[in-house]
């Protein structure tokens, strides 16, 4: 009998398909988790039109509002920036697509894992007939894109069940001027802290456009992709850990794989490197930069469009702080664990900045790749305008 709401009903019966996977990570079972985890089982409406001409209104009112605040361009692709609306299960698979260069540096990891098991094995006398041994000494070509796949899926279905936006995290996606907002997401948020839905959606739309202005900057873009994809191609996965939970399937009884690998956050164990650890101090002090002035933005701009922005300040405060499963997995795969200790190290840089120098300082922060601060300066803002000769 089927279990309504499991979305791993269905992969494991069909085992040929499930491990015939073009590429690194097998995406049509890391969309199929994310999309069913992301609506639990249940079908999902389409968005009601009167709720796209609400936010297609907003968002045009934040855009020029975030566009004065700034001086930044919030189009991207040359375009004209739209908002636009979608269901949980369709953010989950446009996420997973625009995190595929991330992914694919989570496969560079275990695909090291292999390499390492591969070598452990030489000399070993495995047994021919026995169906475990064949699918462990196998684990990278036939299982790994599964696995990633599994991971990728719960990591973005969990994180869709919440989400807002696509700036929920900040991680840089391809450049496009349609930006996405989760209205279940919105509306959620809005009854389970009594805010009135419509100023919700405006402080969406100007948080959302906001962080598009900045990460949408090329420079800014590249650099902060390229030090995620870095991270998460970093780590020294352990073979042993994987080995143990496989040898809990047996290939006969299609069942023990949902048992085994119906976990993937368990399922992954990952190690991090020396060299990762020195990523991280570049990544915090790029992304807790981005949050600092997004918050400052929104205090500003928020606070003129918004009654209830006190209130909503401090319901997005309690959010961040705890960003549910999905939003750690991501976090801790992709070098991006932010507690309050990294946003307020943030504010404190970005205020540091304005006692110093006024806005005419801070409208340089995202001026090119020259400007971005370095960890020394984001604990010393009198360093980083020194640095790009504004007078202290």
């Amino acid at each position: 009998m089927s279990t309504p709401g499991n979305p791993f009903e269905g992969i494991f019966g069909e085992l040929a398909k499930l491990f015939a996977s073009q590429g690194p990570v097998n995406l049509q079972v890391a969309r199929q988790i994310a999309q069913g985890l992301a609506i639990e089982g249940a079908a999902e409406p389409n968005i009601e039109p009167l709720e796209r001409m609400r936010y297609e209104e907003l968002a045009r009112a934040a855009d020029l509002q975030v566009s004065a605040a700034t001086g930044l361009s919030t189009s991207v692709a040359g375009g004209v920036l739209e908002i636009h609306p979608v269901g949980r299960g369709d953010y989950a698979g446009r996420t997973l697509d625009a995190y595929r260069s991330l992914l694919e540096g989570l496969a560079e990891s275990f695909g090291r894992m292999g390499q390492q098991g591969a070598e452990s094995s030489e000399g070993d006398n495995a047994d021919d007939d026995d169906p475990t041994a064949q699918l462990l000494g196998g684990v990278t070509d036939m299982i790994g894109p599964v696995l990633l796949g599994l991971q990728a899926g719960s990591l973005v279905g969990h994180q869709a069940r919440g989400a807002l936006g696509q700036y929920d995290l900040p991680i840089p996606r391809p450049p496009s001027d349609q930006l996405l907002v989760v209205p279940a997401g919105v509306n959620a948020f809005a009854s389970d802290w009594s805010l009135d839905p419509d100023e919700v959606r405006m402080w969406v739309c100007l948080l959302q456009i906001t962080h598009h202005a900045v990460l949408g900057r090329p420079h800014v873009n590249e650099r902060l992709a390229g030090l995620l994809r870095q991270y998460a191609s970093g780590f020294q996965p352990d073979p042993g850990a994987l080995e143990d939970k496989l040898s809990g399937i047996d290939p006969t009884n299609p069942a023990t794989f949902n048992e085994v690998l119906g976990n993937p956050g368990e399922l992954l164990g990952v190690m991090q490197t020396p060299a990762q650890r020195q990523l991280l101090t570049r990544i915090e002090a790029l992304v807790v930069a981005i949050e600092g002035y997004v918050d400052h933005v929104m205090s500003t701009t928020g606070a003129h469009l918004v009654g209830s922005a006190p209130a909503l300040v401090e319901a997005m405060r309690r959010r961040r702080a705890d960003t549910g499963e999905g939003g750690r997995l991501v976090e801790q795969l992709f070098g991006l664990e932010l507690g309050p200790a990294q946003y307020e190290r943030g504010t404190n840089f970005v205020r540091g900045i304005l006692d110093r120098a006024g806005d005419d300082g801070l409208v340089r922060l995202w001026h090119s790749e020259r400007e971005l601060p370095t960890p020394a300066e984001v604990d010393a803002p009198g360093l980083w305008l020194e640095r790009i000769d504004i007078p202290d």
